[in-house]
């Protein structure tokens, strides 16, 4: 027989079972960069690093305060005799003072006494007249130079010496003439001289 008419459209049916997953998509579009993180922890310290190259030179400082002087150790004298032929065997009292302002030196003895230790230049200028001149430096009660002159008649010399003596604080120099040895003279017109001074201090 002839078809017939179109039923009526029937009710949706149930949901089917889940499908097996499906084969891998392409790689999607770089999305927008997200909200920053909070930091990390802090790192371990590296290695140090290789010398740089010099800095530039810095500008002049300003200038600094005035610092302590070093206190200068002094000792000096210069003596000169005021009568002819000292006594001998003691010490010659050159009593006549050119310098002690240290008053190491003490003119009522004729010794210098050393309160600073150290190398000192010993020297003496003696006028001689007369009689021969037989001159002893002694340090520490030694005679430790010996020069002398010899002059007869009515003749004038001059009689020099110059050392070097290490000291220590306490020791004793002067200068002394020997008996029958005297010739040491002064006068107006002529000096005998005696003098040291501190070279450097020990």
């Amino acid at each position: 027989g002839e078809m017939g008419v179109e039923g009526i459209q029937g009710v949706d049916g149930k949901q089917g079972e889940k499908g097996e997953q499906g084969s891998k998509g392409e790689k999607g579009d770089l999305g927008p960069a997200g909200v920053m993180g909070p930091s990390g922890p802090k790192g371990v310290a590296g290695s140090k690093g290789g010398r740089g190259a010099p800095g530039k030179k810095g500008s002049r400082g300003a200038k600094g305060a005035r610092g302590d002087t070093a206190k200068l150790l002094r000792s000096a004298f210069s003596a000169g005799l005021s009568k002819p032929f000292p006594p001998p065997n003691v010490p010659i009292r050159f009593d006549k003072i050119l310098y002690n302002d240290q008053e190491d030196y003490n003119p009522s003895t004729g010794k210098f006494n050393c309160s600073v230790p150290g190398a000192y230049v010993f020297a003496y200028h003696l006028t001689v007249r007369g009689r021969p001149a037989r001159v002893s430096l002694v340090a520490r009660s030694r005679k430790v130079a010996k020069a002398r002159e010899t002059l007869y008649g009515q003749e004038i010399d001059q009689a020099s010496f110059l050392t070097i003596l290490k000291l220590s604080a306490g020791d004793q120099v002067w200068l002394e003439v020997a008996r029958d040895w005297n010739g040491v003279y002064v006068s107006a017109e002529d000096d005998s001289i005696f003098t040291g001074f501190l070279l450097y201090p020990d």
